[in-house]
């Protein structure tokens, strides 16, 4: 029996998509679910924006790779992919056939956490579905940027939060359990 405990534990990023296209029935149908989370005084504080379609993405991707090249002085986090950046054939969506960018409301303190806990809702239940995520910070310029959202619709007072793509993985998903390690932490009981 899946439980959430075997999803989380086998759940891992996907960056390789076959070409075939979510509906937006099935979008829909996740995102509905997925914003059963908690909230801060239940403000509810996100909003989505749908990207559906390689060539716009490819677009972004584009965009996204000339923003952080042009300010890598800015962002030094970001010289450890300065070369896939460079490559013209490097999309940093991997081809995948959606995104769904979260915004969150800044009006309400907790946008951030709240539109985190929607957006790791998706990534679960894109697990539970057999399909791939990933969560893209490299297009976290990109779609923060006061034009591009303009551009998709979204108010001045909404924060980026969380860029998803979403797509039917290339390889098979393996009901078994993620090879990824998790690295020591602690737990202090007090």
């Amino acid at each position: 029996m899946e439980t959430i405990k075997t999803i989380t534990r086998r759940r891992r990023s996907c960056r390789n998509f076959t070409d075939e296209a979510l509906s937006q029935e099935k979008i829909t149908e996740l995102i509905n679910a997925a914003v059963w989370v908690p909230s801060g005084s239940n403000l509810q504080p996100w909003r989505f924006v749908a990207v559906t379609g390689k060539a716009k993405l490819k677009e972004y991707s584009d965009a996204a790779k000339r923003m952080w090249l042009e300010n890598l002085d800015r962002f030094p986090q970001m010289r450890q992919y300065e070369r896939s950046l460079q490559d013209p054939e490097f999309n940093i969506f991997y081809n995948a056939s959606t995104l769904i960018i979260i915004y969150g409301d800044s009006h309400s303190y907790w946008h951030v956490h709240d539109c985190s806990m929607v957006a790791l809702n998706l990534i679960l239940l894109a697990e539970e579905e057999g399909l791939g995520c990933c969560w893209i910070g490299e297009a976290h310029n990109i779609f923060a940027d006061p034009e591009v959202k303009k551009e998709l619709g979204v108010p001045e007072n909404y924060h980026l939060v969380a860029p998803l793509i979403l797509g039917h993985p290339a390889k098979p998903r393996m009901a078994q359990e993620n090879s990824n390690k998790r690295k020591p932490f602690e737990i202090k009981f007090l």
